[in-house]
């Protein structure tokens, strides 16, 4: 059960890593992951991830709220379909990245729950 949840946990890693980059990780994550034995460190991978889905979800905003300034203004003229369009993919990629990331925590939350037993 413990390796099938790993092999998860690292294939999600893939997903995220593939993502948008929001900040350089303030943590070496494949040794922080490599390392992670004790219920803390996998506490402390999943604040992690947490805190990268919460710069994600900021994100999605700041790009729904651009995106509303492009639809409700027209003096973008033919422009406008280039930077809705740039708007709708970014507000996708971010929030693929919101769910990965929440996934890894969640992942990681009960991997903590699990070596405590």
């Amino acid at each position: 059960m413990k390796t099938s949840v790993f092999f998860v946990a690292l294939a999600m890693l893939g997903l995220v890593s593939s993502c948008a980059q929001l900040n350089p990780h303030p943590m070496d994550m494949t040794t922080a992951i490599r390392e992670a034995k004790t219920p803390a460190d996998h506490n402390a991978l999943a604040r992690h991830y947490e805190a990268a889905a919460d710069e994600a979800r900021v994100k999605v905003k700041e790009h729904k709220k651009e995106l509303g300034e492009y639809e409700t203004h027209p003096y973008y003229g033919k422009r406008a379909q280039d930077l809705k369009a740039h708007c709708h993919r970014l507000i996708s990629i971010y929030q693929q990245a919101v769910e990965a990331n929440t996934a890894m925590a969640e992942i990681h939350r009960k991997m903590a729950a699990d070596s405590r037993q």
